[in-house]
C-alpha cells in the first residue's frame, strides 16, 4: 500500500514546470477518435486517468505510441465500435467523453456510468440532453450508458444548456465535431480546457467557434485529419504549486503557465498577503510572513476554481482571522474537512459554507485523500504542519498530479513515496488458549 509521507515545516523554494491540464487532455485523448489519421499530441501529462485513456483507446483498435515522456501519437484510422473495457472505465470520470467520441464516430456508443472523485452528485443529465438533442436514443442502464443514432449520423441543433456544466459543453463539442449541420449550444461553460478542446478539433479540420464564451457554434464536417497539437498548462496543478509554496511561506518560480488563466487564484493570493508576480509563461510567489484571512467563493471560470477550493482552505487555516470558504459548484466538497481537522484546523461547515478560524498550528497526522483535489489539500497540510503526516488513498492523487513527489522534493520539501505492507484481515484477531 503506497501512501507519501511528508516531514513538515520546510518551506518551497525555487522553481516548478507545470505539465500539460489533466482536464484538456481527458477530453481530448477521446476526441481523438473522430480523427481518421494520425494524432500528434504534445504536452500530455503523464497521470493515471490519461493512461487509462490511452488503454481504453488501444483496446478499441487505436494504435498508440509514445514518443517521449510528454508527447503521444494516436492513430484512430482502424478503430471499431465495440465495447470499453468496464473496469478502466468505471475508475475515470472522463470516461463520458467517449460516448460523444463514439456517438459521433460510429454513430453508437455503449460506456459505463462515469466514476472517480466522489464529492457529491454530480449527474450526467445535461450529456444525455444534448445527446439526444443531436439526434440519439440514450437510455441508462444497470450502470451502462446506451446511445445511438436512427440513420447512423448526428444533426446539428441549438440546445440550451440548463446549468452551466463543463463536462457537457465539451462532449457536445465532441459529439458534434462531425454531426450534419451546426450546433448551437447556450450558456456554455468557458474554461480554458474547452478552449483547448476546440482548438484541437478546429487544428484537425473541425469548425468550431465561440469556445470561451458562453454561446458555441459547431459547423460539422465530414471527417477530421491528423496533425500536430500541443495541451495548454494545467491551471489547477499550477494554482496548487503558487497554494503550497504561499502556505509554507516559501519562494517559488512557478513555470509553463498562461498566467491569464491563473488570474482569480493570484488575486486571491494576494489577499492573503502572498507576493505574485506574473511574467510571460511564468509566476513568482513569495509567501507573506503573515498570512491575512480573506472570504473566498467558487464559481465556474473566470472564477475561483472549485479545484482550487481544498488546497486554499489549508492556506485559509494558516491566515490570522476568520475567513469564509463557499462553494458554488458543488454540493458535498468539504468531506476533506475532517481530515484537516486531524492536523489542529478549525474549520466548521454548514452545507455549502466553510468557517475557518485560522492561525492555528497544524500538527502533522495520519490522513486520507478523500478525492483528488482533497488528496493534493492533505500534501499542502502535511508540507505546513509540524512532525510527520502520513497520506493514505494516493492513487486519487495520482489522477491528477504528475511527479508530485519528485516536484515537491526539488523544491525542497521532505516528502517520500513508502510501500507499506498491507494488514492482514486477521491483524485484530483475538486467539483463545486453553
Amino acid at each position: 500500500m503506497e501512501k507519501y509521507v511528508i516531514n513538515g515545516g520546510k518551506k518551497l523554494q525555487g522553481e516548478v514546470e507545470i505539465s500539460g491540464a489533466k482536464n484538456a487532455a481527458v477530453a481530448i485523448i477521446p476526441a481523438a477518435l473522430l480523427v481518421d489519421g494520425v494524432c500528434c499530441i504534445e504536452n500530455m501529462p503523464q497521470i493515471s486517468d490519461t493512461d487509462m485513456l490511452l488503454t481504453i483507446l488501444k483496446d478499441l483498435g487505436a494504435k498508440v505510441r509514445l514518443i517521449n515522456k510528454s508527447t503521444v501519437e494516436i492513430d484512430c484510422t482502424d478503430v471499431h465500435n465495440g465495447d470499453a473495457p468496464y473496469d478502466l472505465m468505471r475508475k475515470i470520470r472522463a470516461s463520458y467523453y467517449l460516448i460523444g467520441a463514439m456517438l459521433g464516430r460510429f454513430g453508437a456508443a455503449k460506456t459505463t456510468m462515469p466514476g472517480g472523485c466522489n464529492f457529491g452528485v454530480r449527474p450526467i443529465d445535461q450529456h444525455i440532453k444534448g445527446m439526444t438533442a443531436l439526434g440519439a436514443e440514450v437510455e441508462v442502464k444497470n450502470g451502462f450508458v446506451y446511445a445511438e443514432t436512427r440513420d447512423g449520423k448526428l444533426h446539428g441543433t441549438r440546445i440550451y444548456l440548463d446549468k452551466v456544466s463543463v463536462g457537457a459543453t465539451m462532449n457536445i463539442i465532441i459529439a458534434a465535431a462531425l454531426a450534419q449541420g451546426r450546433t448551437i449550444i447556450e450558456n456554455a461553460a468557458r474554461e480554458p480546457h474547452i478552449v483547448d478542446l476546440a482548438n484541437f478539433l478546429n487544428s484537425m479540420g473541425a469548425d468550431i467557434r465561440g469556445a470561451g464564451t458562453d454561446t458555441v457554434k459547431i459547423n460539422g464536417v465530414e471527417k477530421l485529419h491528423g496533425g500536430t497539437y500541443a495541451i495548454i498548462p494545467d491551471q489547477i496543478e499550477a494554482g496548487t504549486y503558487m497554494v503550497a509554496a504561499a502556505a509554507t511561506g516559501g519562494e517559488v518560480l512557478v513555470k509553463n503557465v498562461i498566467p491569464r488563466h491563473l488570474e482569480c487564484i493570484s488575486a486571491k493570493l494576494r489577499e492573503t498577503g502572498t507576493i505574485v508576480q506574473e511574467y510571460g509563461d511564468s509566476v513568482y510567489i513569495k509567501g507573506a510572513s503573515n498570512l491575512r484571512r480573506t472570504n473566498v467563493k467558487t464559481l465556474p471560470y473566470p472564477g475561483f476554481p472549485t479545484d482550487m477550493q481544498p488546497p486554499m482552505c489549508v492556506l485559509l487555516a494558516l491566515a490570522e482571522g476568520t475567513s469564509v470558504m463557499t462553494e458554488g459548484v458543488y454540493d458535498d466538497r468539504f468531506k476533506y474537512v475532517n481530515e484537516l481537522r486531524k492536523m489542529g484546523a478549525e474549520v466548521t461547515v454548514d452545507g455549502r459554507v466553510a468557517v475557518i478560524e485560522g492561525g492555528k498550528p497544524l500538527t502533522g497526522a495520519p490522513v486520507h485523500a478523500c478525492d483528488l483535489r482533497a488528496g493534493a489539500a492533505m500534501v499542502t497540510a502535511g508540507l505546513c504542519a509540524s512532525g510527520t503526516t502520513v497520506v493514505e488513498d494516493i492513487h486519487f492523487i495520482e489522477r491528477g498530479y504528475e511527479n508530485f513527489v519528485g516536484k515537491l522534493r526539488a523544491l525542497g520539501a521532505d516528502i517520500s513515496l513508502v510501500n507499506f505492507p498491507e494488514e492482514p484481515d486477521n491483524a485484530d484477531k483475538v486467539i483463545a488458549i486453553g
